[in-house]
């Protein structure tokens, strides 16, 4: 392959903008060569401000497909178009990046990464929250065992009041759920990763439909229409993984609490635990005394929404998926353990409305780490 990739992106909304477009764009192997969008406007003003002097525009990602030149797909589309667009871009010879969550439905990412197996072809998630700096310390800190056997962990993704207001996100048609499946999935990934324990046996959730129905309530972006908002405004989760771990997982977008935590978490080990809450924090035990270590690495929450990360952690998310690429590695996120995380949110989801514990069946042998 050269060491340019030709870029095609399916979705040229918010998380095109604010995030692929842009570190796209300050990748020197990178050229965007195709933009599609249901509504051609976007698609035209994204291909003027990021595209190739020769840049085309489609409103249906089926005519480009067999465009032989185009090396990778960018997937930012509502999440119930994830699978099959992703499935067919794999299925006419590229590599794919899809926006998270993986999937609407566990079948679905299921069936991804069964198309990802079957063709070859390279398929990662956007799970962005891995390339911060206090994640990537974090991570290391976790595979160099200091924090011993992560045996309880919490996974947070909590907003006072901070309801999308724009799009599809209060479609739960379109996305499958609120900010379980929007912003809880952000805080699994990162939890799950850290532990490195993708084998979870059961899960118990409840989930919330409380604050939205308010008429003219504070929120970040504006008011929202209660007859809009079909998804849920919160929902909590208890999973246990097959070694007797537990996660707890919370997710909100809009709750009356001052504890607000978003895409972080809280590990519990047996030499040492460690939580993002206000910076990095690593606590133990050394020579029979209690230390904390506070390590400050200016890390934000999600960096294209309030730009406290800095360009640097999409930018590093985008460098490592193009060098997987060109040279043939394995991308940080893989699809496997994307696909547990989209397991466990479904499972989240049915235990609510069934009113029980879900148990996980077994799935296949699965490449996770």
């Amino acid at each position: 392959m050269s060491k340019i990739i030709r870029v095609a992106l399916i979705g040229c909304g918010g998380i095109a903008n604010g995030k692929h477009m842009p570190a796209l764009s300050r990748n020197k192997n990178v050229e965007m060569v195709a933009f599609c969008d249901v509504i051609e406007e976007r698609a035209e003003k994204a291909a003027k401000q990021y595209g190739t002097p020769d840049a085309k525009v489609y409103t249906d990602y089926k005519e480009f497909l067999n465009d032989q030149t185009i090396d990778v797909v960018h997937v930012l589309t509502p999440n119930e178009s994830h699978s099959y667009i992703s499935i067919a871009a794999m299925e006419a010879g590229k590599h794919v990046m899809c926006e998270k969550p993986m999937a609407k439905t566990a079948a679905e990412g299921r069936a991804m990464v069964e198309a990802a197996r079957r063709t070859g072809k390279k398929l990662t998630i956007g799970y962005n929250n891995r390339f911060r700096s206090d994640s990537q310390y974090l991570k290391k800190v976790c595979d160099a065992g200091t924090l011993g056997e992560i045996y309880y962990a919490r996974a947070h993704a909590i907003r006072r009041r901070a309801v999308p207001t724009w799009g599809v996100f209060l479609d739960e048609e379109k996305q499958g759920g609120g900010p379980l499946i929007d912003i809880g999935t952000h805080a699994l990934d990162l939890t799950l990763w850290m532990m490195n324990n993708y084998k979870p046996v059961s899960v118990t959730g409840s989930v919330f439909h409380k604050l939205g129905k308010k008429e003219n309530a504070a929120n970040a972006w504006g008011p929202w229409d209660p007859a809009k908002f079909t998804v849920e405004d919160s929902a909590m989760g208890f999973i246990k993984m097959e070694n007797g771990a537990t996660i707890v997982l919370e997710a909100s977008w809009a709750l009356n609490t001052l504890d607000i935590d978003e895409a972080k978490c809280s590990l519990s080990g047996t030499e040492g635990g460690a939580d993002m809450k206000g910076g990095l924090r690593i606590n133990g035990e050394e020579n029979s005394r209690l230390y904390v270590k506070e390590i400050d690495l200016k890390a934000g929450g999600v960096a294209f929404y309030d730009g406290a990360g800095g360009a640097t952690d999409i930018d590093l998310e985008c460098s490592t998926w193009v060098d997987a690429i060109l040279n043939d590695k394995d991308p940080v996120v893989l699809p496997e353990q994307a696909l547990v995380v989209t397991e466990v949110l479904e499972a989240l989801y049915e235990s609510a409305r069934a009113g029980k514990t879900v148990y996980l069946q077994a799935q296949p042998e699965k490449k996770l780490v």
